[in-house]
């Protein structure tokens, strides 16, 4: 996390922990719940970065590192 880039840090723990576990998996939901979308950046060849969007907490790689959320578009006239 960059300070000044408008992130901010909602939760964190280790999901082999299962009260962290529960924790984090509560907190994705509250997020979703609030009309957010979820997002885990990936690191691609030649280090190219690229996302996958998640619905579910099962669906967030093991191996992740964040998970980021935001709002979901305004629809327009």
């Amino acid at each position: 996390m960059k300070p000044g880039y408008g992130e901010v840090l909602i939760a964190e723990g280790d999901v082999e922990l299962a009260e962290d576990e529960q924790r984090l998996i509560e907190e994705f939901r509250r997020q979703l719940d609030s009309g957010s979308w979820a997002a885990v950046p990936l690191t691609g060849p030649k280090g190219r970065r690229d996302s996958i969007m998640v619905r579910e907490f099962e669906d967030i790689p093991r191996d992740a590192d964040r998970v980021i959320f935001f709002p979901r578009a305004a629809g327009g006239r």
